[in-house]
């Protein structure tokens, strides 16, 4: 500050003659300035060096405004030239930082006009030499990362097998987070992560990891390595390294033997062996796990153990006998599935429960034992904080199995929950189009006809194509045509299971072309529409729309004796209840979907446990508040604006 305070005082005593000698300064700057921009780069060096001379030619060249002016600036030379220009510290910083000199120009302007504060750096950028500049900003560029060479360079690539590694070792983190946390939501993200490393799961991935973590003792490890044929893996593993990997499993034991952890590793076991088509041995291994998990209540392992009965039920159901056979091995074990279903609703464990509903369903579907899961579903209730997957696979089986009972409406409901809680991505497109296929023969039956846009789909366009068929056939009342595709496209039907009931919609297809024939005429004959329908005698064609006038397919009257059928005159069905009952289930659908949608946020921990604390705080100063007002301690007048507050 004394630097600053001096430099101040001789800037305001020299103002007089810098003032007769500005122009002269001015024009002579021009010129150097115009020299230094013209001079090569290995100039830079002597400019420097010129530059404190430069202020004594100038200031030489006003020697009348008196030698006390000029010993004063003798005196502060070196103070500017020690703290920059004016002897301020900080522009000092900032040409340093920016690494130009200062010429004899910027600092003559300075001592001018002390109120310029922007005279310092912009002048300091052009008077750098230009090959300097250039080495200074790519050394900065440099410093900040961001040097054009750099975008050029690839990054090395990764070994997918060192990726897998690593991501199963985040996932541990993860697995501990949920447990510190018990927060079901880092569960769910390890379990989501598994389709991304699954095609790089091989028996030396896990053995690696399974190494990393367990202690040779460790019955959980032999368990796993067992099942991957790797039970040498522990003496494969050099002996400096072993001695390394004992120290860390020492620190950090309870961390890594969390069971959270060793259901995990589990499930990629199931999956490697599930991919590699070793189905009996992945049966045994599930086996011998369910039987582990079994003693263990944690609520952070009910994600992890669903999953696990999830690939039980599916390895049994690649052994032979294979269903629908009523000896096939998922009938063996119906007993584990209900077990494992009690022990969930005892424990109030929702991830599984609803895995094991749904698998049991599933089971006798398999086997059409349809009484069986028809007592299932009437005993027991689907938990409603189940996830949306879940939901969607329990309305599906619910939807299949009122549609064999003949229970159209209540399946056609249960089948559109399931189609719009489907998830439309690649990897689910199998479900997606197993609920439309259902869904459009169930319309079929109940006489509607499904909209054409559900064909255009790119997701369903080639595997609903034997199903547009058959909607066409059914629509217009061809009953040659539906003969024809249900022969043509049986193989596909009886694989999606769909083939026992499109049996039923011949009569459909004949209810349909008599309600067309109705509308297209107001008076036909039996025999007519015994050769339109293909019938075999005019007796089957009348039995047939006696038939659809009772059930109320068809408004009309029929004529035994002279054998022909009057329409009645079609009246408007506005006047009707159907468009408000329409309305009404269009209105349903929307207040189900938002009341879910409300079920489904989420909101802060322990939010309402604050939320009563104020409140009891506002009571209890509301009582204390009537008690002094009892006492006389505080008038109502003083103590009203706190009870209008409250």
């Amino acid at each position: 500050m004394p630097a600053e305070r001096r430099s101040l005082r001789s800037n305001n005593k020299s103002d007089a003659s810098s003032s007769a000698n500005g122009e002269k300064s001015s024009s002579n700057s021009q010129s150097s300035g115009a020299k230094e921009k013209a001079a090569p780069a290995t100039r830079s060096a002597s400019n420097k060096a010129k530059g404190a001379p430069a202020k004594k030619g100038t200031t030489a060249k006003g020697a009348n405004n008196g030698m006390e002016e000029n010993d004063q600036s003798q005196n502060n030379r070196p103070d500017s030239t020690e703290n920059g220009v004016n002897g301020s510290e900080d522009v000092e910083m900032g040409e340093d930082t920016a690494g130009a000199p200062t010429s004899s120009f910027n600092t003559r302007k300075d001592r001018n006009g002390d109120e310029k504060m922007t005279v310092v750096v912009p002048p300091a950028k052009g008077s750098r030499p230009s090959k300097k500049a250039g080495q200074e900003k790519d050394e900065d560029t440099t410093m900040e990362g961001t040097e054009p060479g750099d975008s050029e360079q690839t990054e090395p690539e990764i070994d997918p097998t060192t990726k897998a590694i690593q991501d199963i070792k985040i996932n541990f983190t993860l697995l501990d987070r949920a447990v510190t946390h018990f927060d079901p939501r880092f569960t769910l993200r390890v379990l989501r992560s598994i389709s991304s490393m699954r095609k790089h799961i091989t028996p030396e991935v896990l053995a690696k990891v399974i190494v990393d973590i367990y202690p040779d003792s460790s019955s959980m490890a032999s368990f796993l390595l067992e099942a991957i044929d790797q039970a040498n893996a522990f003496e494969a593993v050099p002996a400096d390294l072993k001695m390394d990997l004992d120290l860390e499993k020492t620190k950090g034991t309870a961390k890594d033997t969390l069971p959270e952890v060793d259901a995990y590793l589990a499930i990629l076991v199931q999956i490697y062996l599930f991919d590699e088509r070793k189905i009996q041995q992945g049966a045994d291994f599930s086996t011998n796990l369910i039987e582990r998990l079994r003693n263990l209540n944690r609520r952070t392992l009910d994600s992890l153990t669903a999953r696990v009965y999830f690939y039980y039920s599916l390895f049994f159901e690649k052994i032979a006998p294979l269903p629908p056979s009523p000896a096939a091995a998922v009938t063996s074990i119906r007993q584990t599935l209900l077990a494992a279903l009690r022990t969930a609703v005892l424990r109030k464990d929702v991830d599984t429960q609803a895995t094991v509903m749904t698998l049991l369903l599933r089971n006798y579907l398999s086997t059409s034992h349809i009484t069986q899961a028809d007592l299932l579903i009437s005993h027991n209730r689907f938990p409603a904080a189940a996830s949306n997957n879940q939901i969607a696979r329990y309305l599906y089986y619910l939807g299949r199995i009122r549609a064999i009972q003949l229970q159209y409406t209540e399946a056609h409901s249960h089948l559109v929950g399931a189609t719009r809680k489907s998830p439309t991505s690649h990897s689910a497109c199998g479900f997606y189009q197993a609920s439309h296929k259902l869904l459009v023969v169930v319309e079929l039956l109940m006489g509607d006809i499904p909209d054409r846009s559900i064909f255009r789909q790119p997701a369903l366009e080639k595997a609903l194509h034997p199903y547009l068929l058959l909607a066409q056939a059914v629509s217009v009342g061809d009953l040659d045509g539906f003969l024809n595709t249900v022969n043509t496209h049986s193989p596909t039907f009886r694989k999606d299971g769909t083939y026992t009931l499109i049996l039923r919609l011949r009569q459909n297809v004949i209810k349909t072309g008599i309600r067309m024939m109705s509308l297209s005429y107001s008076r036909i004959s039996l025999r007519d529409i015994c050769l339109r329908l293909g019938l075999d005698s005019e007796e089957s064609a009348e039995y047939i729309v006696a038939k659809a006038i009772r059930d109320g397919v068809i408004e009309a009257t029929l004529d035994h004796e002279h054998g022909f059928m009057k329409s009645k005159e079609v009246g408007d069905i506005y006047a009707t209840r159907e468009p408000g009952e329409a309305f009404h289930e269009r209105i349903r659908a929307c207040l189900a979907l938002h009341d879910e949608s409300v079920k489904a946020m989420r909101f802060p921990m322990n939010q309402h446990r604050l939320e009563l604390k104020s409140a009891q705080e506002a009571r209890e100063r509301e009582r204390e508040l009537a008690k002094e007002i009892q006492e006389g301690d505080m008038d109502d007048e003083e103590a009203g604006g706190d009870f209008d507050a409250i």
